[in-house]
């Protein structure tokens, strides 16, 4: 059944950052097929009011790990009720094709979602059918088995690139001219399938404190894999970088930088250093930014304007290693629950875990007992809604890394502490919303469902920043969450309120909306018949969530409609056109 709807009375806001109008707008078969003043309805087609209301082109979230919860979540939960209509996918080096075919390759694939996304590994390992090879199989069996609500992006990502073609090797060693030869093949695979381009990782340590493979790689295997990325127009190198831990961000964005300008090719890096405590690698890191821009280069950071938030579980998170605390992440490492509790017991593993705790990060926040507040008990023991300062005053116990040992015997893996999170820069971000070559919203959407939720960040940007302090314009705004992205990641068919693109809108009312607060669902299957939770929130709500001109969320509620595509950059596509004629 053909769809056709008319948006009456509301102010369109068209994501070019062009000025708002009022005019109606008229969607069928699945297009944006009319735009202005006065539109009367034909027989058939479905009017809203969108009185007091912004008219928008979908929100694209930047920045998301859905590549394994889609196989067995794929309303993506709560993104329709953000008014989110594309998710992109396959960020941080992590994606789920191309498929290493050895059993260890496999599961380091599975490790490394489940350790840095919170990505549970039981689905990940009974209900993906892994039934792929290259990226281009793993679309087809994307698009076989799976329907969603959003449209659906994704990179390639370096880490199973190189597991796939090098095996366990990729953990210890620089490619050979072979290796890197194949990994051209399969990348070249992805891109020709539309993946959005490639993605890499010079920030995060495994679990086992190992740099991950693409770490490994040397300026040879990544000039040859940019290479591949200018044949195909409008795909992105994505890089991460580390302004958290390790500080040698700077470092790798010149080298990176030069690389990619070389290459010819646009670069996303993640990202600008925007937290007070990374001060220090600020003004290096804009010195840099603004010199490959002068220089000509297609550069872009990302940015969140949220500080990250550190939930802590003792089941699954990585929070301590990534602050510099191995001892206390070997707790969490270790599986099951009669373990664990034999090593908060043992005096020698309490002596290492003082120690740890006496040399993590200066900036980690959590060695300041204060800056841990005890949100949830799955025992109920407790205490909770205290931070462990509290605790430790009211026992008595003189070392933080004891008392916390003791809250987690007495309360369960399960029980969460929330980590204060770090100050924000305000001024940077400020710099980055008036930046022409800066993404926002990455929100890490579909990711840590244990720790936190990041949908709704795309909706804190237009209240915090548009309705409340009016730091910029609602036209800013939206530009940024719709137009500019969407003229980044090459998907020039969407982003814009304009006849002939895709229907990808969004209606809400400002004074309406909000990030709901966290809440808990339990919907995630655990792999012995039962479910678990992650985190999600209510909906904002949008008043109307359009995907290629279906209804997503529509009258308060999700619709139950999965009209998202797996889509890809429009530029590539049509190059590859062009070619094979």
């Amino acid at each position: 059944m053909e769809i056709r709807i008319l948006i009456k009375g509301g102010t369109v806001v068209d994501g070019t950052g062009a000025p708002a109008y009022p005019a109606d707008v008229r969607v069928a078969r699945g297009k944006i097929v009319e735009i202005g003043k006065g539109l009367v309805a034909s027989k058939g087609e479905r009017t809203v009011d969108a009185t007091g209301c912004y008219v928008t082109p979908g929100l694209i979230e930047t920045h998301n790990h859905w590549d394994g919860g889609v196989w067995w979540s794929p309303n993506l939960d709560p993104l329709p009720g953000y008014g989110a209509t594309t998710s992109i996918n396959g960020n941080c080096g992590f994606s789920m094709a191309p498929a290493p075919q050895t059993v260890e390759g496999k599961q380091d694939v599975i490790d490394i979602f489940n350790y840095f996304e919170d990505i549970p590994e039981e689905p990940m390992r009974e209900i993906v059918p892994w039934d792929w090879t290259k990226w281009s199989e793993y679309k087809a069996s994307m698009e076989r088995n799976v329907r969603v609500p959003m449209n659906f992006c994704a990179f390639c990502g370096h880490i199973p690139l190189r597991l796939s073609v090098m095996g366990q090797d990729a953990w210890t060693r620089a490619a050979t001219p072979d290796e890197i030869a194949q990994m051209c093949d399969l990348l070249d695979d992805a891109l020709a399938a539309g993946a959005m381009g490639l993605s890499s990782n010079y920030l995060d340590y495994d679990k086992f404190e190992r740099p991950l493979p693409s770490q490994l790689a040397d300026d040879a295997e990544f000039a040859a894999l940019l290479g591949v990325i200018a044949r195909y127009p409008g795909t992105t190198f994505q890089i991460i970088l580390d302004y958290f831990m390790r500080m040698s961000a700077n470092d790798m964005l010149e080298r990176f930088g030069r690389l990619a300008k070389d290459a010819g090719i646009r670069m996303q890096w993640a990202g600008m250093p925007t937290l007070e405590y990374m001060a220090p690698q600020l003004a290096r890191a804009e010195e840099l930014h603004a010199q490959f821009k002068a220089e000509g280069l297609e550069i872009y950071t990302s940015f969140n304007v949220l500080s990250p938030t550190s939930v802590i579980n003792f089941g699954r998170t990585l929070v301590f290693g990534q602050n510099g605390n191995p001892v206390w992440q070997e707790l969490v490492n270790t599986p099951g629950w009669d373990a664990k509790v034999a090593m908060l017991n043992d005096s020698v593993w309490r002596d290492r875990a003082r120690e740890s705790w006496n040399n993590q990060f200066a900036h980690s926040y959590l060695h300041v007992p204060s800056a841990l507040f005890l949100r949830e008990s799955e025992s109920g023991y407790g205490p909770i809604g205290v931070t462990l300062a509290d605790v430790m005053a009211e026992t008595g116990t003189a070392h933080a890394s004891d008392a916390l040992a003791d809250w987690v015997l007495n309360n369960g893996q399960e029980s969460v502490i929330l980590k204060k999170s770090w100050e924000k820069s305000e001024s940077i971000l400020n710099k980055l919303l008036e930046d022409t070559h800066s993404l926002a919203n990455v929100s890490d959407a579909g990711a840590h469902g244990k720790l936190f939720c990041g949908a709704g960040y795309n909706v804190f940007l237009l209240t915090d920043y548009v309705r409340d302090r009016k730091i910029i314009s609602i036209e800013q705004g939206v530009h940024m969450l719709t137009g500019r992205l969407a003229d980044f990641f090459g998907l020039r068919d969407r982003g814009i309120i304009e006849v002939g693109k895709a229907a990808d809108i969004t209606v809400f009312d400002l004074s309406e909306i909000e990030m709901r607060p966290e809440i808990k669902t339990w919907d995630v299957w655990d792999g012995t018949g039962g479910r678990t939770y992650r985190y999600t929130r209510d909906p904002a709500p949008m008043r109307l969530t359009l995907v290629n001109g279906e209804p997503t969320f529509d009258r308060g509620e999700f619709t139950g409609r999965y009209p998202g595509q797996f889509i890809g950059p429009v530029a590539a596509v049509e190059a590859l056109a062009i070619a094979a004629e």
